[in-house]
């Protein structure tokens, strides 16, 4: 598999919707993450993502303009223990109480399927970082990473069929990562992603990472983006959040 630049991936593409990437800093130091979402409706652009416990939420940016709520407010981001959780929508929670009832990040997935909106059935995308840390912070050998993501979409746009991919990485390359979205571009219904996770390229700095991002999403789509760098020897992290809106 060819290896992308995430900044061609975005600035070619203006509408891929919502997405995650992950994978692992070129210096092999950090897990990384990173979670966007984009809007065409007002509805899905009066939002914000906003910091909870470790995790975020999606909140409404004008609370007077929230029209239904029930595909837009949610957590995408919670962590448990050694897990950081990842998603498009309240399948989050899905995963977090699965792995609390002792189930895999696949079969917790099972009780869910693609969004109710037809015609777009937008794809539920999910990932989740797992970080062990070592005993001494200063050593990357003495940390544990490996990351799986998740895809759940209708059959070629037939809702009375979910297909079910799951693509597990162990022991993550320095410098490479995967990037998956819920739609390969605009159109009217919306066509979802099609194939693997794209093998994409990881940097080193969280605010370079971030940065370049965020501006090559398309600037009117755009709404807001998470960025996560974990240490995976020492098991702290840090977090950069922007927001169209604020």
């Amino acid at each position: 598999m060819t290896k992308r630049s995430l900044q061609t991936e975005l600035s070619g593409n203006a509408y891929p919707g919502r997405g995650i990437v992950i994978g692992r800093s070129a210096d092999g130091k950090y897990a990384v993450t990173a979670y966007f979402i984009m809007g065409r409706s007002s509805n899905s652009r009066n939002r914000i993502f906003v910091e909870d416990g470790e995790g975020i939420r999606t909140q409404a940016f004008d609370p007077s303009k929230l029209e239904d709520p029930s595909l837009i407010i949610y957590a995408p981001v919670r962590v448990l223990g050694e897990d950081t959780i990842v998603t498009n929508g309240d399948q989050t929670d899905t995963v977090y109480e699965g792995y609390q009832q002792g189930l895999t990040f696949e079969q917790s997935l099972r009780s869910r399927e693609f969004e109710p909106d037809g015609p777009n059935y937008t794809p539920r995308i999910s990932g989740v970082l797992h970080v062990k840390p070592g005993e001494s912070a200063k050593s990357v050998e003495g940390g544990e990473y490996s990351y799986a993501l998740s895809i759940l979409k209708s059959a070629h746009g037939d809702p009375s069929c979910c297909n079910r991919y799951t693509y597990t990485y162990d022991k993550p390359i320095a410098g490479e990562g995967h990037f998956i979205h819920t739609y390969m571009h605009d159109g009217n219904p919306l066509p979802s992603f099609e194939g693997e996770p794209k093998l994409v390229e990881i940097g080193n700095d969280i605010d370079s990472f971030a940065k370049m991002l965020w501006d090559n999403l398309n600037e009117e789509n755009k709404v807001s983006l998470f960025v996560r760098f974990i240490d995976i020897a020492a098991g702290t992290y840090e977090t950069r959040i922007v927001n169209k809106n604020q």
